[in-house]
């Protein structure tokens, strides 16, 4: 089972663990340092859960406590508790929370996704930059390695594009001065779905630039074929010459609607947004349950009701899928 979150307020990290009964093991690692740190530990049957973390000569260097909790809708697991340095240590009693979800990654060998960063701070321009984009580490298929490139052109392609926006035009007036607000890029992700012959990907792109009202975000998908190496297209999904777009914006529009009565949505603001055309459908992923669709801020409502997500489930779809395409086997 692999997990991604933090402890305390900012320090990102990625856990593996292996549930055998009620035993757990595993590792750890902070995504700024790389180090793998080893975990033992157990859950009792009301899910409270202990980890013991250890280093490499094997001396406990800290403490996870919390609850094991399965959502019930898809089945995934949160780990929620604080972290502590081993009892009768100096600073034992300081406790930092720590919170991790699982991620619907299923590969058949030893095979991870890692989140690679890329931070920089401009202090003349006034800018910082943080994000993240995966790679897959190990396994011998060729084409890990394309998806690679694809999902690690796509950020820093964001991020060339953000330095090339800070940088001052000819005759426009200097940064502002040093202690006033800067301008900033975030780009984070989330897995939809991996496993040997898929890899499901939503980027979630934040940016702000001084003397804005408001940040700006959006998200970018990224929807791979891992048997044939290759990006794939909504239309990849469903017979030629079906009508799917027609199909998912009935589905969308009438679920956006329910969801529109407690956040404020508009009919019009709606049916406009989530319309059938290819435009209003480019930010798609790929679960085992159903086709997720975002919808980012202003799509579909004004900018303080924010992104809107609609899972149209493969039985809205049935007739539709294309029987030999990559998600048929999900629509039996």
């Amino acid at each position: 089972m692999y997990f991604k979150g933090s402890i305390g307020s900012s320090l990102d990290l990625q856990m593996k663990l292996v549930r055998t009964a009620d035993q757990l093991a595993g590792s750890y690692f902070y995504q700024k340092v790389g180090t793998r740190i080893n975990l033992r530990g157990n859950v009792d049957k009301d899910g409270n859960l202990t980890l013991q973390e250890f280093d490499p000569a094997g001396k406990q260097t800290g403490l996870f406590k919390g609850v094991w909790t399965v959502d019930k809708s898809d089945g995934l697991v949160t780990l929620a508790g604080n972290w502590s340095k081993p009892p009768g240590e100096k600073g034992s009693d300081k406790l930092t929370a720590f919170s991790v979800h699982e991620e619907p990654i299923s590969f058949s060998s030893e095979v991870e996704i890692v989140a690679k960063q890329i931070k920089e701070s401009n202090k003349k321009l006034m800018y910082e930059i943080a994000a993240q984009y995966p790679q897959i580490g190990g396994g011998s298929n060729p084409n890990f390695e394309k998806f690679n490139q694809v999902a690690r052109a796509s950020v820093t392609k964001t991020v060339a594009d953000f330095r090339k926006d800070m940088k001052p035009q000819e005759g426009e007036e200097e940064p502002r001065p040093e202690g006033s607000m800067g301008s900033d890029l975030s780009v984070g992700y989330d897995v939809a779905l991996a496993q040997d012959d898929l890899l499901s990907i939503e980027f979630n792109v934040g940016s702000y630039y001084q003397g804005a009202a408001h940040p700006n975000s959006y998200s970018e998908v990224l929807n791979y074929d891992l048997k044939n190496g290759k990006q794939l297209k909504l239309s990849d999904l469903f017979k030629p010459g079906a009508k799917y777009l027609q199909a998912i914006a009935t589905y969308c529009i009438a679920d956006l609607k329910k969801q529109g009565k407690d956040k404020g949505l508009l009919d019009e603001d709606i049916e406009k947004g989530a319309a059938a055309s290819a435009n209003n459908y480019k930010s798609w992923t790929i679960t085992k349950r159903g086709l997720g669709i975002n919808f980012d801020s202003y799509q579909v409502g004004p900018y303080a009701a924010g992104p809107q997500f609609v899972l149209v489930p493969y039985s809205a779809l049935k007739d539709l899928i294309n029987p030999e395409g990559p998600v048929a086997q999900f629509a039996k």
